[in-house]
Formats: C-alpha cells, structure tokens, sequence
C-alpha cells in the first residue's frame, strides 16, 4: 500500500480521486493548491503525487518545481491531471520533471495501474 498526495482545487474532482485511491487499497493525502501540497509533502513524505494543472497559490507546475527542490520531492512520481492539451504546458511539465501527464476526466482503472506501477 503507498501513500497518494491527491491536490485538486475543486473538492469534487479531489473527493473521487481519493475515492478511487481508497478502493485500490491506498493511503490518500489531500492538498487543496500547491502550498498545502508542499507542506503536506514535507510533512507526510508521499509515495507519489497527483496534481491537478489550474490552481490559485501555486499551479501545479510551480508545485512540482517547488517539490524538486524538497529532499522528499527530487525523486517522487508526480503526475499532473489536467484538462489542458497545450503543447507548450507538456513541454513546461517535462522541464520540472513531472512523471506523466493524465487528463480529465480521469479512467479510475488508468489511475490505479499507475499508482501501482510507479509508486
């Protein structure tokens, strides 16, 4: 069993993520924008992060470089679950060395084969 770090701004979009995680036997975490996620991080040490793109505070891009930088984030799986398709955004999450990239709305099945796989 891992431990899953869901950030999500939208409680909905969060509550099915955990949803999904629980049922495949995972610990599950919540952040609602990219500063709780990274005191979250910091404080509970995840096996993997999902991250949701559109944020206030902190995107998840600015997330996922500001958790590179933390001791418990330079090798973590993070994988940024957007609506975006925008090249340059892909482009953007390559160079702050996110994990994968997932849209939504997200194949619960998809998401629970790669928590599996990566963390």
């Amino acid at each position: 069993m891992s431990r899953v770090l869901a950030v999500d701004d939208t409680r909905a979009l969060r509550n099915m993520l955990a949803d999904c995680l629980k049922r495949g036997g995972h610990d599950v975490l919540l952040a609602s924008d990219g500063v709780e996620a990274l005191e979250q991080l910091r404080e509970h040490r995840p096996d993997m992060v999902i991250t949701d793109l559109n944020m206030p505070k902190m995107n998840g891009l600015e997330f996922i470089e500001a958790a590179r930088k933390e001791p418990a984030g330079q090798s973590l799986p993070m994988l940024l679950l957007t609506t975006e398709t925008a090249q340059e955004l892909k482009d953007r999450a390559k160079q702050v060395r996110a994990t994968g990239w997932l849209t939504k709305p997200f194949d619960p099945d998809q998401i629970l084969g790669l928590v599996d796989q990566l963390a």
